[in-house]
């Protein structure tokens, strides 16, 4: 057994390792890591606006105490929401099929979860 005089600090205190960074540093791959970033959260945003807007149309129709404007405007307001979530499925699966199986550009990346770009490149 050494004494805590004859120990080195790495003994001591363990080794430190600097953070693993999520960021690739390949030019390319940073550039298509961050469009699918990017793309992600668009879609996020588009479905939580969807949602809302149809959330918004079914308070409407509540509080509309029956008079047949409101609740035309409120099913109207209702129909562009589900219009609009149907757009969205829509345009991630025409995306994905598109760009990933007819292109080859997206790639599922299986440790995150969410779409990898690969740019073409002349080799």
């Amino acid at each position: 057994m050494k004494l805590l005089a004859q120990q080195t600090v790495d003994q001591i205190f363990g080794k430190i390792s600097p953070p693993i960074s999520g960021m690739p540093t390949d030019a390319s791959t940073a550039i298509g890591s961050i469009g699918g970033f990017l793309i992600r959260i668009f879609f996020i945003v588009a479905f939580l606006a969807a949602l809302l807007y149809g959330l918004l149309g079914a308070f409407d129709w509540i509080s509309s105490s029956g008079e047949k404007e409101k609740i035309e405007k409120a099913q109207l307001k209702i129909t562009n929401a589900i219009v609009g979530l149907i757009i969205i499925v829509a345009v991630i699966a025409g995306f994905s099929v598109i760009g990933g199986d007819m292109l080859g550009i997206i790639k599922r990346d299986d440790a995150t979860g969410g779409w990898r770009f690969e740019l073409p490149t002349l080799k």
